[in-house]
């Protein structure tokens, strides 16, 4: 069994460390291995990560490199199957009625059914988008989701 004081690195793997400022004679005296003076010849020398010495650095300089707008993304009124159960069992929900009982802000924007809670009676449910885990557990209480393109106008 190896013990702990008996571990050693394998042979030829460590090398001493470099003295440095021991003298002329070590080969790393007088500037130790720094240069002559300036900044990074001084102790305590450290530098953040992407600093150019003062200039403007380049992630400053070139904005248009920090990202970008998708000017094609489309914003849904989201909308949980926990909140469908405030309606009457078998009912048909389409944008209308989801902004008159406040659950949706606007009409502008499409409608995605998620599916956080559970929905314990049938409805038909009319909108735009549904997600997969939704749609069955709609299905599963005896509802229907109808997919529209204009939920807004229905």
């Amino acid at each position: 069994m190896v013990k702990q004081n008996e571990l050693a690195p394998s042979p030829g793997s460590r090398r001493p460390a470099k003295r440095v400022g021991r003298g002329d004679g070590s080969n790393r005296g007088t500037y130790s291995g720094r240069g002559c003076k300036g900044q990074k010849s001084r102790a305590g020398y450290k530098i953040r990560p992407g600093f150019e010495g003062g200039q403007l650095p380049l992630i400053k300089r070139l904005p248009r490199k920090r990202g970008f707008t998708n000017i094609f993304r489309v914003e849904y009124s989201l909308v949980s199957i926990d909140d469908l159960n405030t309606f009457k069992d078998g009912s048909t929900i389409s944008a209308k009625e989801l902004k008159e009982a406040g659950i949706i802000k606007t009409l502008v924007k499409p409608i995605k059914i998620l599916a956080g809670g559970k929905i314990d009676h049938a409805v038909t449910i009319k909108a735009n988008k549904c997600s997969v885990s939704a749609k069955a557990k709609i299905e599963a209480a005896g509802g229907k989701v109808e997919e529209v393109k204009d939920a807004a106008k229905v």
